[in-house]
């Protein structure tokens, strides 16, 4: 064991450069460490919300508007279906949180049970007398807030990325709620503007059966709707309200890129965007069968705009057009390319971390780690004197590896992970005392230096791994079940026990090796 062959020398010290260039650019500022060239390291360590100072909001899922939007859309497939197969019916719409219809010949009930029941998946059909109820069962309701909640997760994963944000913790919390923390964020206004719409836009005809007079004053043709305009407030000239087919002529789902522009004729901030290929099929089409008639670009249940189609439109790509400002442009192309939300998000909870609380919180961390460290040096280097020191050495070494290792990781660091590392200080010199203590009851049954180092190793190197593979397995269980403060008390102590390891069985016995080499001592100074 006091044997160190040229290779594990070379890996020792490679792995201590490693660590070393790793952490070197947290020694520099940001701006500094950001011009570095790209072929050298010049990540620093992430700082969490607690350090950095940002915004946390807590947002909860509005998983009934989900559910209504499937009654209203339950509606219009009813409504189709019965006008196709000719049965009479009276009373169709929606009433509390189910959708019901009386059908007035009472022999065609049990077809239209069927033809609903066909057309509906996971709603329970119910025909009582004349009366045919549709509602949703226990399982597709909470299927459907699942789905909800999974599908919001991932949208406003995508919103907060295009803005640049680094380490944002996006979790859910609860049945319907979802956890977001950004740390370093300086506008969280412009984070409320991107989460606060659900950016829903479809494309809809313009209903020309009724007068808008009539709409106004509640007599709306079936199958239409009336909606406001987006762009009532900003032009004098601009409509009020459109009235456009209820039917989805082409959704936004089909839109694979947008992007902020100029319009070429007035110079004007408009955002280009672009379908993809059965979405610019349907574009193509329904433009091209309705030259002449004005086309209701509806985002949110507003109309953008409302422009005539003048030739069919085939290339599957588009513009929108509205009166923007330059970063309402940026902000609606942003928003488009992230998706829609399924539903609307609503913030209950909202809180902003300053930067100066961050500071505080990284001095007393700082001051912390110092002080336990300087305890745990004098501690070693009173009790084992030489063979302490070259423990402290290792200490050390142990300190730029996690540093290190975080940066190379972009793990994100928190408060609770200042105290991992803290804890680590300590822990970091349990296999070193487990050893020199093996070595003393060596020593004084008679061994020789080299045999007592040697059996002291090698008697103390199953106890150093058990006892540290049980601490990484509770470590390793509290960073894929926690959350938060938890997970981040849990990355610094993982990656501390690994390290720690490397360094007491590894530096510490390589740099023992080389001075018995160097001294051959008749007595251990132990």
């Amino acid at each position: 064991m006091v044997y160190f062959s040229k290779w594990k020398i070379a890996f020792v010290l490679g792995v201590l450069a490693l660590g070393l260039i790793f952490a070197s650019p947290n020694l520099l500022d940001e701006k500094t460490a950001e011009g570095l060239p790209t072929w050298l390291p010049h990540k620093q360590v992430n700082l969490g919300l607690d350090l950095q100072g940002g915004s946390h909001l807590l947002l909860e899922v509005d998983v009934k508007s989900v559910l209504r939007e499937r009654l209203t859309a339950a509606v219009e497939g009813a409504r189709a279906g019965l006008r196709r197969e000719r049965i009479r019916y009276t009373g169709l719409g929606v009433r509390g949180d189910a959708v019901s219809v009386t059908i007035r010949d009472a022999g065609s009930v049990e077809k239209a049970r069927q033809l609903i029941a066909g057309s509906e998946r996971g709603m329970e059909v119910i025909a009582e007398g004349n009366r045919i109820t549709l509602r949703f069962g226990e399982k597709e309701i909470r299927d459907q807030r699942v789905a909800a909640v999974e599908q919001s997760i991932e949208i406003v994963r995508r919103r907060i990325d295009e803005t640049g944000t680094k380490e944002p913790t996006i979790q859910q919390q609860g049945d319907d709620r979802i956890l977001l923390q950004l740390p370093g964020v300086d506008d969280p206004e412009r984070v409320k503007r991107l989460l606060g719409r659900t950016a829903k836009m479809t494309f809809h005809l313009l209903d020309n059966r009724g007068s808008m007079d009539d709409a106004l004053r509640g007599r709306v043709p079936p199958g239409a709707m009336l909606l406001p305009s987006a762009d009532s407030t900003r032009g004098p000239n601009s409509p009020s309200q459109y009235l456009v087919r209820r039917r989805v002529a082409v959704s936004g789902d089909r839109l694979v890129d947008s992007q902020p522009s100029f319009d070429s004729r007035t110079n004007e901030p408009v955002v280009n965007f672009r379908f993809d290929t059965l979405g610019g099929k349907k574009f193509g089409d329904i433009t091209a069968k309705n030259v002449g008639r004005p086309f209701a670009i509806v985002l949110d249940k507003a109309v953008i705009s409302a422009p005539v189609i003048r030739e069919p439109i085939l290339g599957g790509s588009g513009q929108i057009s509205g009166n923007f400002t330059v970063l309402e442009a940026q902000e609606l192309a942003l928003l488009l390319r992230a998706g829609a939300l399924p539903a609307p998000l609503t913030i209950l909870e909202e809180r902003t971390v300053g930067p100066g609380l961050g500071a505080d919180s990284i001095a007393a961390g700082k001051v912390a780690s110092i002080v336990g460290m300087i305890l745990v040096v004098i501690f070693m280097a009173l009790s084992y004197g030489r063979f302490g020191l070259y423990a402290d050495v290792a200490l050390f070494a142990n300190m730029i590896l996690i540093l290190g290792a975080l940066s190379l990781l972009q793990a994100t660091l928190t408060l609770p992970g200042i105290a991992g590392i803290v804890l680590t200080i300590g822990m970091a010199v349990d296999a070193n005392v487990l050893v020199f203590e093996r070595i003393r009851e060596e020593v004084r049954a008679g061994r020789t230096p080299i045999s007592a180092i040697d059996a002291g190793y090698s008697r103390a190197i199953t106890t150093i791994i058990d006892a540290n593979l049980t601490t990484l397995i509770a470590s390793t269980i509290l960073f894929f079940f926690g959350s938060g403060p938890v997970k981040g008390f849990a990355v610094t102590l993982t990656i501390g026990i690994i390290t720690s390891l490397f360094t007491a069985i590894m530096l510490t016995r390589l740099l023992i090796v080389v001075w018995l080499r160097r001294k051959r001592p008749a007595a251990l100074p132990i």
